[in-house]
């Protein structure tokens, strides 16, 4: 077979060759190995030993940007189960919003409940009132504890009125609280409604 016949078989092989980095960096340590045996029968002593020191050379530099290329991999998969975890946790957010009307309506309806002398009726609400909140609070719904006396915070909490304050430690500070805010894991869904005195 002629040399440029072998050459083109070779060439096709190496196309074939292509379709991997694997390949490719097989394909460059068996020319570099094959390029260092050809100058190690030119050459003895002190080329040889160079030849071969820059064949590791040029293998160190394959395996350095090969596990840089792996590391780089292992940050994306990281990265992307992080945004797929937030993304499931908050996934639940406008079901939970939806719901929370619903929740606020039940602690009314337990309230007045409360004050008739029905017990079974009392007993039956108090049953599904507390199953319902079991069901948001384990797929992440957690009430924010707000309580009258406590420091306002524009970050946690809305206020939606000012009043004069009854009393001067509640200058300032909460002086009720009109709708329970809630959180979805971190993140919070409803802001608590406060007033607040002045």
């Amino acid at each position: 077979m002629s040399k440029k016949k072998t050459d083109k078989a070779k060439n096709n092989d190496n196309q074939v060759n292509d379709n991997s980095v694997k390949d490719k960096v097989e394909d460059a340590i068996d020319q570099a190995i094959e390029d260092v045996e050809e100058s190690a029968e030119d050459k003895q002593g002190d080329d040889e030993f160079s030849e071969t020191d820059k064949l590791k050379e040029e293998v160190q530099k394959e395996k350095d940007k090969f596990l840089r290329l792996f590391a780089e991999f292992e940050n994306y998969k990281r990265r992307t189960s992080k945004e797929r975890l937030e993304l499931f946790k908050t996934a639940n957010q406008e079901v939970m919003s939806a719901l929370l009307p619903v929740l606020d309506d039940f602690d009314r309806a337990l309230n007045e409940i409360q004050k008739t002398e029905d017990k079974n009726l009392l007993k039956g609400v108090e049953l599904i009132h507390t199953k319902f909140r079991e069901t948001l609070t384990s797929k992440g719904l957690e009430a924010m504890n707000v309580e009258k006396g406590d420091d306002f915070d524009s970050d946690q909490h809305e206020a939606i009125t000012q009043i004069p304050a009854p009393s001067e430690d509640l200058k300032g500070k909460i002086v009720d609280v009109v709708e329970r805010g809630y959180k979805l894991g971190e993140r919070i869904i409803r802001y608590p409604k406060v007033v607040t005195g002045k």
